[in-house]
């Protein structure tokens, strides 16, 4: 090779990369692509090395050109070439400053970056892609700048160290888990003039509070979901380690997939009526001891119960309903427990994996699904439920201000139930029944 010939490549190299001095004279290296319109530029690599330690400053402008993108894994956990196994944290930046003149963090820009604590944006950047800052296992601060409106999905999940955000009052777009597995998380704030999302005591929601988007990861204790929330997002809840049980309330008519996937103290779970499906993953690897499915369900998805090692007993208030694949698989101690009356439990058994045995309440009841329940051609019917073969009295009155009770059958329960009918109930303007032992 020629001296002229040397020359030219090392001014390829030179213009392929920027050196930049820090503190404590760390120096880090970034390669860079002009962009089409010849003035802007975008970051995509690093210069990795035992050099590379410590605080890293973008530059806003390299070579002529304004600097307004760090590209998709510009600063992802790659190799140096020819090296076999990942490098070490001393590869990798402490801190990173992006300056006003970045618009745009890629995807997985700083993906798995384990020396990385904090990050600082000025005002400039506009959105941030998806998984942009995941597993970033020591960054525990990060402020998002006012001029914010997009967050990626997964943006900042597996960030065990960062204990809480700000979104900004311009955010208009969030992707699903944003900050899931943040396993220190203690709130995400939402800007009160936010028009398209908010929170509340630092749980993440849409505008209105309709929808559960995001529970922080860190939080511990109980939940009570509000009642102004009709759907859970996907992963709404998945791995928050800490939290020991939750109540939906009725105004919730659908739970997003893997909504409490991995909640390893999770040991009480109150399900509503209004819910008709267990999602897939719904419960998956939870630390449910007990749960009682309402007779609305009609639907468990495939390993929604799936690794529930403490799961002892599963109360079905109606008949069996659907089951995936896999939905309690692996879950060795658990039983399932129906009303007499209700149907459908061989096929169940058979579907799920799951024994089944009778549910022994303390006394009996009406239940209230199935073909047997209302106005039937022979009268007004319905099942009398109890895991017993004691005799129970149906009664009957008209007026519940001033009732006089009359007993109109006595019934075995022979088999744990009886299928009740009242002939006579049309010579009456209203009536009402109720049940006792005797």
């Amino acid at each position: 090779m020629n001296s002229k010939t040397k020359a030219k490549k090392a001014a390829r190299i030179f213009l392929g990369f920027l050196l930049l001095a820090a503190p404590a004279a760390v120096q880090a290296q970034f390669s860079y692509t002009p962009n089409a319109d010849g003035v802007t530029a975008t970051i995509t690599g690093y210069a990795y090395g035992p050099g590379s330690v410590g605080p890293v400053n973008i530059p806003s402008e390299t070579n002529g050109l304004t600097v307004v993108s760090i590209g998709d894994g510009a600063f992802a956990n790659l190799p140096p070439p020819g090296l076999l196994d990942p490098p070490g944290p001393d590869y990798y930046p402490t801190s990173a400053t992006i300056p006003g003149s970045v618009t745009n963090i890629g995807a997985s820009a700083f993906l798995y970056c384990p020396s990385l604590t904090n990050v600082t944006m000025a005002y400039g950047v506009l959105s941030i892609g998806a998984d942009a800052f995941s597993q970033c296992s020591s960054l525990a601060g990060v402020t998002l700048p006012a001029n914010l409106t997009s967050i990626g999905e997964g943006a900042f999940s597996y960030c065990p160290s960062l204990a809480g955000v700000t979104i900004p009052a311009g955010v208009t777009n969030i992707g699903l888990i944003p900050f899931v597995d943040c396993t220190n998380m203690q709130a995400i704030n939402v800007d009160p003039t936010n028009l398209f999302y908010s929170s509340v005591d630092g749980v993440l929601f849409d505008s209105d509070q309709s929808t559960l988007l995001e529970y922080p990861g860190g939080r511990s204790g109980g939940y009570a979901i509000p009642g102004s929330v009709t759907s859970t997002g996907e992963y709404a809840f998945f791995d928050c380690p800490n939290l020991t049980s939750v109540t939906i309330p009725g105004s919730v008519t659908n739970l997003g997939d893997y909504a409490f996937g991995f909640c390893a103290s999770l040991t009480n779970a109150t399900i509503p009526n209004s819910i008709t499906s267990i999602p897939y993953y719904g419960f998956y690897w939870s630390g449910l001891t007990s749960i009682i499915i309402p007779s609305s369900v009609t639907n468990i998805v495939g390993q929604a119960f799936q690794f529930c090692f403490n799961l002892h007993s599963v109360y079905f208030r109606g008949n069996a309903p659907a089951v995936g694949g896999w939905s309690f698989f692996n879950d060795t101690n658990a039983t399932a427990y129906y009303l007499p009356g209700t149907t459908g439990w061989g096929a169940f058994s058979t579907n799920s994996g799951l024994p089944t045995a009778f549910w022994l309440l303390p006394n009996p009841l009406i239940l209230n699904n199935g073909s047997s329940l209302g106005v039937q051609s022979n009268g007004f019917a319905f099942t009398i439920s109890w895991a017993t073969n004691v005799s129970v009295v149906v009664e009957a009155c008209t007026n519940l201000a001033n009732p006089v009770w009359t007993a109109l059958q006595t019934n075995a329960l022979t088999g744990g139930s009886f299928n009740f009918s009242d002939p006579q109930w049309t010579n009456f303007p209203g009536r009402y029944y109720r049940i006792r032992t005797l």
